[in-house]
C-alpha cells in the first residue's frame, strides 16, 4: 500500500518535516511512504498511491489516480483541493479541522481582548514614545469589558465551536450563526440560521467570521452586511480573505462606519505592499499566523495515524469533508 505526500508551499511550516515521513515508515511498515518536496513528479507518483496527504492536488491528477481512495488535507479549508473529477470520483476526503481549530480559536479571542483593550494603538503609542493613556481614553470607542458583550461567530465548525465556550466562559453573550442551528452549540445563547445573518450582526460588539469558503459564503460580508455592524462594532477574520468584500471593507473603514477589523486572513496573500489596510488605524493585522504553533505537525501526526489505523481495519474515518459543501 503506498501513501504519497505531497505538501509544497513557500512558508516552510505548510511543509512537513522531515521527520513526519520517516516516523510514518517506522509505525507502520507495511506502507510504501513517498514524501515529495515539489510537484515535478506527483503525477507519476500519484498513479499508484492508495493514500495521499495533500491540500492541492488537480483534476488530471485525481484523473490519473488509479487506486488512491483516500485524501487527507493537512489545512482545515479544502477549496484549493476540491475539483469537478474529485467530486465525481469516489476518493474520501478528510481535513485537519480539529488540529486548527482550537488553536485558531485562541486567537480568534486574542485579537478580540486586543480591539477591546486597545492594544494596537497602545502599541503604536509606544512606537512613538508617548504616554498616550488620555489620548486612548478619549479615542471611540474606548476600551470596555468582554464580559456582557455580545459576540457573533459565523461558522460553528472547528473554530467556531471552541470560541463559542472561550467567550461563554469570560461572561459575553454568545451568538452562533450555522448552516443547521438545531444542532447547538456548547456556549451558545442564540444560534441562527444564514438567511437571519442580518439580524445576528446588528446585535454584537465583536462578529468573528470562521467559516468555510463555498459559492455561497465568497463575498459574504457585501457593503450591506458591512452597514449592519454596530458603530462601535468590530470585524475580526480568522476564516478566508474572500469571506470579505475588501473593497467594500475598505470603504466602510475609511467612513468609520464600525469600529474597526481585525484580519487574520485577506483576500490576497501576502496582502499587497499598496494596500490601504496596511495603514489604517483602525485595521490590526495579523500575517495568517492564527493556526501557527510548535506542537502543529505533532498533532497532525495524531490526528492522521488516529484515521490511519481506521482505513487500514476498514473502519469509518473521522473529520470527513462533503465533496459537494467543500466542507
Amino acid at each position: 500500500m503506498k501513501l504519497l505526500i505531497v505538501l509544497h508551499h513557500r512558508f516552510d511550516l505548510w511543509q512537513a518535516p522531515p521527520w513526519f515521513a520517516e516516523r510514518l515508515r517506522r509505525d507502520f511498515p507495511q506502507l510504501e511512504v513517498v514524501h515529495l518536496h515539489d510537484y515535478h513528479r506527483v503525477n507519476d507518483e500519484i498513479a499508484d498511491a492508495d493514500i495521499a496527504i495533500a491540500w492541492s492536488l488537480r483534476g488530471e491528477q485525481i484523473t490519473a489516480a488509479r487506486k488512491l481512495k483516500w485524501i487527507h488535507s493537512t489545512a482545515t479549508a479544502v477549496h484549493a483541493l476540491i475539483s469537478d473529477e474529485l467530486r465525481a470520483s469516489n476518493i474520501v476526503v478528510t481535513n485537519a479541522r480539529d488540529v486548527h481549530g482550537p488553536v485558531v480559536a485562541e486567537h480568534a479571542m486574542a485579537l478580540i481582548f486586543a480591539l477591546a483593550k486597545r492594544l494596537p494603538q497602545a502599541a503604536r503609542y509606544q512606537q512613538q514614545k508617548h504616554w498616550a493613556q488620555q489620548h486612548i481614553w478619549n479615542a471611540t470607542p474606548r476600551p470596555h469589558e468582554l464580559k456582557g458583550a455580545t459576540i457573533t461567530i459565523v461558522g460553528l465548525g472547528g473554530i467556531g465551536r471552541p470560541l463559542a465556550k472561550m467567550a461563554g466562559s469570560l461572561g459575553m453573550r454568545v451568538i452562533g450563526v450555522r448552516e443547521h442551528p438545531e444542532r447547538g452549540c456548547e456556549g451558545a445563547e442564540k444560534i441562527y440560521s444564514y438567511d437571519r445573518l442580518d439580524e445576528a450582526l446588528a446585535q454584537a460588539e465583536f462578529v468573528v467570521l470562521a467559516l468555510p469558503v463555498t459559492p455561497n459564503t465568497q463575498h459574504l460580508m457585501n457593503a450591506a452586511r458591512l452597514a449592519r455592524l454596530k458603530p462601535e462594532g468590530y470585524l475580526v477574520n480568522v476564516g478566508r480573505g474572500v469571506l470579505i468584500d475588501e473593497a467594500a471593507l475598505i470603504d466602510a473603514l475609511r467612513k468609520k462606519s464600525f469600529a474597526g477589523a481585525a484580519l487574520d486572513v485577506t483576500t490576497e496573500e501576502p496582502l499587497p505592499q499598496d494596500s490601504p489596510l496596511w495603514t489604517m488605524e483602525n485595521v490590526f493585522i495579523t500575517p495568517h499566523i492564527a493556526s501557527l504553533t510548535e506542537q502543529m505537525w505533532e498533532r497532525h501526526y495524531d490526528t492522521f495515524t488516529q484515521n490511519l489505523r481506521r482505513f487500514l481495519s476498514d473502519e469509518p474515518l473521522l473529520w470527513m469533508v462533503d465533496k459537494e459543501k467543500a466542507y
